[in-house]
């Protein structure tokens, strides 16, 4: 039987930038929601954002490259690096032993949204080469298999915010097939005038002015989201491999995954949460995981008291049995929704809860909901943490499960 760990982390969010600062920030309770800075929102009917700050692309990219590509593919390339210092892993002999599977769920927006405005403003021949590849879904996975000589099976995954989960997924086929490792995650750069325009337009994004009003997931003030940037890129391995090379650390396990889309509307969400429900069936007995065996679930946490109930009915449905409710926590809360980048960086965090047996709250947790059989976590809490499941929902009906277990000795 295939097993894969994680063996690297790279995390450049609004929490900071590598994966111990992230976890600091998370522990010492710092909510990285702020005014947005680099331009005037206001025509846009919202104040806040999670910005990556203190972010120096000229340490992780090229000169050349840093004019053909978008602060999206910086953040992805430098989360790419961090996450193979973290594992200690160099260029492999074999150039095809390593596979880079990330997610994107807006492409490069500040590049395009200058090229637009050229476009409109003096016609098409102001409009740059790279255009045309600085936008695209695939661009950061395939910046980041030229700069670094990955040549193993590769791609992209589109399912808006499931996409950080749902690239761990396809890793675990790829591994299965014979790569031993692969880079997956992602990061999202959109927070810009152009993205932040297509997000206002679903209508789920909170006008509030105050951090601590602005996102507040399974709160009874929820009144919607605040985006976000950044993200986390994840070296996975097969343990056998890992071991081989005397990898230096395994954050955890995979142990399992689940799936599944509403088919109901493009924009709305599904009337009741059989779907989603499904999705975590599906990933708990990929992992051979019950109910009762989960001490934490990491939830999507939309902050839309529609999609609200809606996760804590699929919390229900599923956790519902137990004999003590299921701890329930959202970390995206800290930092914006951060589209495919948020799933990806909640994983990192999932990581993290186990390592040191803390539990982050959800932040401006205030008044929570009912939510009977769900133990909503308000505060930071001490407690083991052996077996984690992270959910994740993207636009248009995307859900996507994963479920992690603390690393076993023998793979350490």
């Amino acid at each position: 039987m295939t097993r894969l760990v994680v063996t690297g982390i790279g995390v450049v969010a609004p929490t900071g930038i590598g994966v111990e600062a992230h976890w600091s920030s998370l522990v010492r309770g710092e909510a990285a929601i702020r005014p947005i800075e680099g331009f005037d929102p206001a025509q846009y009917g919202v104040s806040l954002a999670g910005q990556v700050r203190d972010f120096e692309p000229k340490a992780f990219v090229a000169p050349q490259l840093m004019v053909q590509t978008d602060r999206w593919t910086w953040t992805s390339l430098a989360a790419a690096t961090l996450a193979a210092q973290d594992a200690g892993y160099s260029e492999p002999e074999d150039a095809y032993a390593t596979s880079v599977f990330l997610a994107a769920g807006s492409g490069g927006n500040e590049f395009s949204q200058h090229e637009i405005q050229g476009l409109w403003a003096k016609g098409p021949k102001s409009v740059g080469a790279y255009q045309s590849i600085a936008w695209f879904y695939a661009a950061s996975t395939g910046q980041i298999s030229i700069r670094d000589g990955y040549k193993g099976p590769s791609g992209v995954v589109v399912s808006e915010g499931a996409g950080g989960l749902d690239s761990i997924g396809w890793a675990r086929r790829v591994v299965r097939r014979g790569t031993p490792a692969v880079l997956v995650g992602g990061t999202e750069a959109g927070v810009t005038p152009y993205a932040l325009l297509c997000q206002a337009t679903s209508g789920r994004l909170s006008t509030a002015t105050r951090p601590e009003d602005a996102y507040k997931p399974f709160d009874r003030r929820a009144d919607g989201h605040v985006v976000g940037e950044g993200g986390a890129i994840l070296l996975l391995e097969e343990a056998g491999a890992a071991r081989a090379r005397g990898a230096r650390q395994v954050w955890g396990e995979v142990v399992g995954h689940g799936a599944t889309h509403d088919a109901h509307h493009h924009e709305d969400p599904a009337p009741d949460a059989t779907q989603y429900a499904r999705a975590i069936r599906l990933s708990l007995a990929d992992a051979g995981v019950t109910p009762d065996e989960v001490d934490l679930v990491l939830a999507d946490g939309a902050g839309v008291p529609e999609l609200d109930a809606l996760e804590l009915e699929a919390l229900q449905r599923v956790f519902g049995g137990r004999a003590t409710p299921v701890p329930v926590t959202a970390p995206s809360s800290w930092t914006g929704r951060l589209m495919a980048g948020g799933s990806a960086l909640n994983v990192a965090t999932a990581l993290l809860a186990m390592r040191d047996g803390i539990v982050p709250g959800t932040a401006f947790l205030d008044d929570p909901v009912d939510a009977p059989g769900v133990d909503l976590v308000q505060q930071h809490r001490v407690q083991e943490v052996g077996t984690v499941v992270v959910l994740a929902r993207g636009f248009g009906g995307f859900n996507s499960s994963l479920v992690l277990r603390r690393p076993q000795e023998e793979t350490s």
